[in-house]
């Protein structure tokens, strides 16, 4: 079982002292093996819903620029483009037209120097279900049981809604039906609710505010994994019980003399939502230790300079190179230390499958996404290398980011995608800025 910590650090970085937010998530081994970091104060952009203005469309690119904050211009692909809700149409002749004003949802971080992207297809994401806009479909975890993606089918059989489509995501194994068609109506009321309210808003509006990132990775999480959540920061731990459905006079104890209650439980007792069937215990836990900082209990400094690291060291000896490019990651493995003395395409297809493994973890915890070349060591066997091929993607399978094996080069070289959805780590603790007149 897992445990996912928040707290705070301050680094120096770019010749100043910065305090970062560090959600991160650890294995029963305490191995961090997912992290977000972000600037305290700065404003969290992802899935944030905003009335929008477009600036202007590309043709050649298929794509609008479009700003919702006076500083802010994102990039908006055409292909998206389905029945956007309009709060200014200045024109029927042009699907979009420059200084129209439309509702929008940030989809992608800015990377590098590229801004951030927006779509109007707008996602409500709850624990059990994602109601879509644009995407009227029904869509079912494929991480579900055959049996229950035909019950779910058969309980939503009058979906799809004309103005809306639904996910039902893997957090929904063990809910009762009533907990989720409660979320799913109340998914609809913020929907309607928006749409109603954006015809009188102005331009730049948010409509919607960005959820923490903590709370956004942990809604992305399978709760039945996560045994305990602890943060050194109370109001974070009065958001947290907050979030998963706690009341107030649960974080006081009872009795004649009330103090602030520290540690809560989540049970099929004080659920998550009411009548909602829970096959796991999870702990909320605030953290005050004047000895120990939580940073220190979990080495989070060790965790992070190793995850920026070019080389990854693997227990045989052997090690990986990861080395990020502008339009692309390389990845090479390489045998360095390991001198075991046996037969040499054994040996290399062991360090291959050791590095494998490394390399799907090295993947989710440096959240590095787009296209990613792993350069093996050459395996001269076609089953061997098979074998490695079929291994990798079980490894790479466990990762909650869509990540697949595209193919295998004549030159030997993996080429694998992964689906981006936020900055790498090494890019939270840069200070680089898109441009905002709306270059790519």
């Amino acid at each position: 079982m897992n445990h996912y910590i928040i707290t705070h650090e301050r680094f120096h970085m770019h010749g100043k002292e910065q305090d970062y937010t560090i959600s991160a998530l650890f294995n029963e081994s305490k191995k961090m093996t997912e992290v977000s970091v972000h600037p305290v104060g700065k404003e969290n952009l992802l899935s944030g819903i905003y009335i929008g203005r477009v600036e202007n469309v590309v043709k050649n690119l298929n794509a609008a620029f479009i700003r919702i904050a006076p500083d802010v211009v994102c990039y908006y692909s055409m292909e998206d483009y389905k029945h956007p809700l309009f709060t200014k149409k200045i024109t029927e002749k042009k699907p979009l037209a420059e200084g129209e004003e439309l509702v929008v949802q940030v989809s992608k971080e800015a990377i590098k120097t590229k801004m951030p992207s927006v779509t109007t297809n707008l996602n409500f994401t709850g624990m059990y279900a994602v109601l879509t806009t644009e995407n009227t479909k029904i869509g079912i975890s494929s991480k579900l049981p055959k049996q229950l993606k035909e019950h779910f089918g058969e309980l939503l059989r009058d979906y799809p809604h004309p103005d809306f489509g639904l996910i039902i995501r893997t957090n929904a194994k063990n809910v009762t039906e009533r907990a989720l068609l409660d979320e799913i109506e109340g998914l609809r009321t913020q929907w309607e609710t928006i749409r109603e309210t954006a015809k009188a808003k102005t331009c730049y509006t948010c409509l919607k505010k960005a959820p923490s990132v903590y709370l956004k990775d942990l809604t992305d999480l399978p709760k039945e994994t996560l045994a305990e959540i602890v943060t050194d920061d109370r109001t974070i731990f009065e958001e947290l019980c907050e979030y998963y459905g706690l009341k107030k006079e649960c974080l006081t104890s009872k009795g004649a003399v009330r103090v602030p209650v520290d540690e809560v439980v989540i049970n099929s007792e004080n659920g998550l939502r009411e009548n909602d069937t829970l096959a796991y215990r999870l702990t909320l836990r605030y953290y005050h230790d004047p000895l120990l900082t939580l940073a220190s209990c979990y080495s989070i400094r060790t965790h992070l300079e190793n995850a920026l690291k070019e080389r990854v060291w693997l227990k045989s000896g052997a090690y990986l190179v990861i080395q990020p490019t502008e339009a692309l990651t390389v990845i090479d493995v390489n045998s360095g230390k390991n001198i075991a003395k046996k037969d040499i395409q054994e040996n290399f297809l062991q360090i291959n499958l050791e590095a494998a493994e490394e390399i799907a973890n090295q993947l989710r915890l440096r959240n590095i996404s787009g296209i990613i070349i792993v350069d093996f060591i050459n395996l001269t066997s076609q089953e061997a290398q098979q074998f490695l091929l079929k291994e990798f993607r079980a490894a790479l399978k466990r990762d909650p980011v869509q990540t697949d094996v595209v193919s295998i080069t004549r030159l030997g070289l993996v080429e694998v995608t992964r689906k981006k959805k936020k900055k790498p780590l090494s890019e939270s603790f840069k200070s680089e800025q898109y441009n905002s007149k709306g270059d790519t």
